[in-house]
């Protein structure tokens, strides 16, 4: 009857809101409450785990990417004595400790000469990539599109270095290793790369000889290496397996470093 009235002037509207319930508001504010309480404190803990467990494994495979460059000239010539000349190297092979926040971890290059980088492994590798394109000038074969297959050439045999060292720890069944520092160590194969090419484009027949050398340096360098650090949290494993994985390691150098020695526009030869 009162709805019908609309809102013609003069004639008062009644009130269309229902009386208050006491107790409703009440129990809706206490439920309500109680629910956003326990939905918040459930969500926070779920995603306060998931944040942990992201951040524990990111740490775990991926280290700070800063670490990796916190080096210096010392640094940088002691660290290429040790991967150019290892039967030199007299101190050793372990990595040094620390306590930050509580829990123990690894000294930067800096501060420790058997710490893993990225800079020598970078700068490596662009002379390598560099050094192939002199010498295929040098040879009247240089183009773009040669020195684009050289970079491409030069980074899936980085990733078959890394891809070795990966499966080597796989098995071991220890694969926790930070994947930057088997990227450091894996690029660590360029120093040798260069000095080959450098000394084949001075004097042809030293290539012959500095090669081999740089693949015998670079797999006692890597078995080195992994022994005493990659294979550190390695509690139990067959020692005759692995010594015989330790072989490959060093043994496979030889196969790539000849493939990445040839400086040329086809893909094997």
């Amino acid at each position: 009857m009162y709805n019908n009235l609309g809102a013609q002037p003069g004639v008062p509207r009644p009130p269309t809101n229902p009386q208050p319930n006491p107790f409703g508001n009440s129990f809706y504010g206490a439920g309500s409450g109680l629910i956003r309480g326990g939905l918040g404190a459930y969500g926070e803990k779920i995603l306060g785990s998931s944040s942990e467990y992201v951040q524990s494994n990111i740490s775990r495979y991926f280290s700070d990417p800063q670490y990796y460059f916190q080096v210096n000239d010392q640094y940088v010539r002691n660290k290429l004595k040790v991967v150019l000349l290892p039967f030199l190297h007299r101190g050793h092979w372990t990595r040094i400790t620390e306590p930050v926040g509580g829990r123990l971890s690894y000294k930067p290059p800096i501060y420790d000469i058997n710490a893993p980088d990225l800079y020598i492994p970078f700068m490596a590798f662009g002379t390598y990539v560099v050094l192939a394109g002199l010498s295929l000038g040098l040879q009247g074969k240089f183009s773009p599109e040669a020195l684009n297959w050289l970079f491409v050439k030069g980074l899936f045999g980085w990733f078959l270095q890394v891809s070795l060292l990966k499966v080597t720890l796989l098995s071991l069944g220890s694969g926790e290793a930070p994947l930057l520092d088997m990227l450091a160590y894996a690029g660590y194969a360029f120093t040798g790369m260069c000095l080959a090419v450098l000394g084949k484009m001075i004097w042809r027949y030293s290539y012959y000889f500095l090669m081999p050398w740089t693949c015998l340096c670079m797999g006692v360098f890597l078995v080195k290496t992994m022994k005493r650090v990659l294979f550190a949290e390695v509690r139990s494993y067959d020692s005759s397996k692995h010594h015989y994985l330790l072989l490959f390691v060093a043994l496979a150098q030889f196969p790539l470093f000849t493939w990445l020695g040839n400086i040329s526009v086809n893909w094997l030869f």
